[in-house]
């Protein structure tokens, strides 16, 4: 596996005082089409009980993994659903939405997951909102203790092929949690797309002590062999086609000039995004 860079992961708090690690990029000249990775992981409710109360976001999509304990997510769509431990949701969020994220606390078993942002082309920002969730999504093993859960996107492990419900990411964008036994192997070939992108969320890997919290950038000409070290690995493979426009971004929005981004705030001001019965 041919590493071209490597990001370590940042402390930080978002919503009510919620305790998440961050990597991201809104510049595009780094992760695109993806934006920003958030993980929330910890066995201590004080970190996250605050949740995410309602905000907006226009022009982006917003695509959420937990693999312990849950969120209730809400929006002014009408949807409401509990997201938890396997589950994903993918938000569209197009000319704008409204929406809450409230975490379901369980005391046995804490919370660990995960928010990706994926940049949309200035052709589909202010399109009408989509939303769609899924629950038991497909996973594909292999004989050399590798296990590839697909959350989005069609997906190829050592040979075997299968998709996940949710095909629509912009950028062509496909996600996947991958887990490695005690020194397990898996090999991946992702030459189809222009952007490859690794962030272990537990264990580490053999190579070049690569550990968890770090985002990588992989070079995808070749395939890919990842070696897990002696504890195991999990990480999440983000990977997709660059979009290569102009962004503008301030907090929830992100556009493709400043003048859309006033124009953004405006209409918000406005209510013309709705709100949450």
């Amino acid at each position: 596996m041919k590493i071209l860079n490597r990001v370590n992961s940042q402390a930080t708090q978002d919503g009510d005082g919620v305790k998440i690690s961050r990597v991201a990029d809104f510049t595009g000249k780094s992760f695109d089409p993806f934006l920003m990775l958030d993980e929330l992981k910890s066995d201590d409710e004080s970190d996250f009980i605050g949740g995410f109360p309602p905000h907006p976001h226009r022009g982006i999509e917003t695509f959420t993994y937990m693999i312990k304990g849950g969120f209730e997510h809400q929006d002014q769509l009408g949807n409401k659903k509990a997201i938890t431990a396997g589950d994903v949701q993918w938000m569209s969020t197009g000319y704008g939405v409204i929406h809450s994220e409230m975490p379901l606390v369980d005391e046995n078993e804490g919370m660990h997951g995960f928010q990706i942002w994926l940049n949309m082309p200035a052709k589909d920002k202010l399109r009408p909102a989509r939303y769609q969730d899924a629950t038991n999504l497909p996973v594909i093993s292999n004989k050399t203790g590798g296990n590839l859960r697909l959350l989005a996107g069609q997906w190829q492990l050592d040979g075997i092929s299968a998709s996940s419900p949710l095909t629509e990411l912009a950028g062509n964008g496909a996600i996947a949690d991958l887990t490695l036994t005690s020194s397990g192997q898996a090999s991946l070939d992702l030459s189809d797309y222009e952007q490859v992108l690794m962030y272990v969320h537990s264990g580490s890997l053999s190579e070049l002590s690569i550990r968890a919290g770090q985002m990588l950038t992989v070079d995808a000409s070749k395939p890919i062999l990842i070696n897990a070290s002696d504890e195991g690995a999990g990480m999440l493979i983000l990977v997709g086609n660059k979009i290569n426009e102009k962004i503008v971004h301030m907090g929830p929005f992100v556009m493709n000039s400043e003048e859309e981004i006033q124009q953004t705030i405006r209409e918000y001001q406005a209510g013309k995004f709705g709100e949450i019965d």
